[in-house]
């Protein structure tokens, strides 16, 4: 399949997309607290979802019941949300994506619930880290491998384990599209990056090794040994200069 390179109006609308994803999080973040279940979440984010006037690419696809990913603490991605309630030193990534005139945008991010060990708020921080030295090396002219180099680069001198079988992707009028973003191998390996391709880049890091195994509700991954494990995603497009995040959070002025 061809990558495909968005016209500026194109990227006008997954950057509105991705301003629907920034908000949901900034209700989802403010919303976290010990006690609070993952479905009054996935409540919060449908009703952003719907009062600005987009639609969940989540909610229905391939039969995914919610309307985000809720994955907490040995869970690496696509937790599926519902009754259980987050407790204090938890650890909760949140997986949202929303479809604004076709176009989608798409962004995780993993909360700390309450007080949370040194070690956790590390693989926290660490994580993010890699993210961004993701992002850093989305630049024209390099190959996709160069943004999984970056996040190893972070990653394995710290211990962490990365998960292989998961990563980032192409997005635009689909949520996956090509190519594959894996988060590690060699800066010279895959597809040319050029300006106007759309990313979806995200790290998965564990606090133990790499291996990861499927839940019987067939979407819930985990790590194969209950270590925790922490996720981060910005939705970016390549540009003739540094990438834009197409998914940053906006932060209010006060005058």
């Amino acid at each position: 399949m061809a990558i495909t390179i968005k016209n500026p109006n194109e990227i006008s609308k997954m950057r509105d997309a991705g301003h629907v994803v920034s908000v949901c999080h900034q209700q989802v973040e403010a919303a976290i607290a010990p006690g609070v279940t993952t479905g009054d979440l996935d409540e919060i984010v449908r009703d952003v979802i719907a009062g600005m006037g987009a639609t969940s690419n989540f909610y229905g696809h391939h039969g995914f019941p919610g309307y985000i990913c809720a994955s907490v603490n040995d869970e690496i991605v696509h937790g599926i949300p519902g009754e259980r309630r987050l407790e204090s030193g938890d650890i909760i990534s949140v997986d949202i994506g929303a479809i604004v005139d076709g176009f989608h945008g798409d962004s995780a991010w993993t909360y700390a619930v309450g007080d949370v060990s040194d070690e956790t708020q590390r693989l926290l921080r660490d994580t993010e880290d890699a993210l961004y030295a993701g992002i850093s090396a989305a630049l024209a002219g390099r190959r996709i491998g160069a943004i999984g180099s970056a996040v190893e680069s972070v990653a394995r001198p710290l211990g962490y384990g990365i998960v292989e079988g998961y990563g980032g992707h192409g997005i635009g009028r689909q949520m996956w599209e090509e190519p594959h973003i894996p988060n590690l191998g060699s800066p010279d390996s895959g597809p040319m990056m050029r300006p106007g391709m759309t990313l979806a880049i995200e790290p998965m890091l564990n606090l133990g090794d790499h291996e990861t195994k499927v839940l019987a509700d067939n979407w819930t991954v985990v790590t194969a040994d209950g270590s925790r494990s922490a996720h981060f995603e910005h939705t970016v497009v390549i540009t003739d200069r540094e990438p834009e995040i197409l998914t940053r959070r906006l932060v209010a002025v006060v005058e």
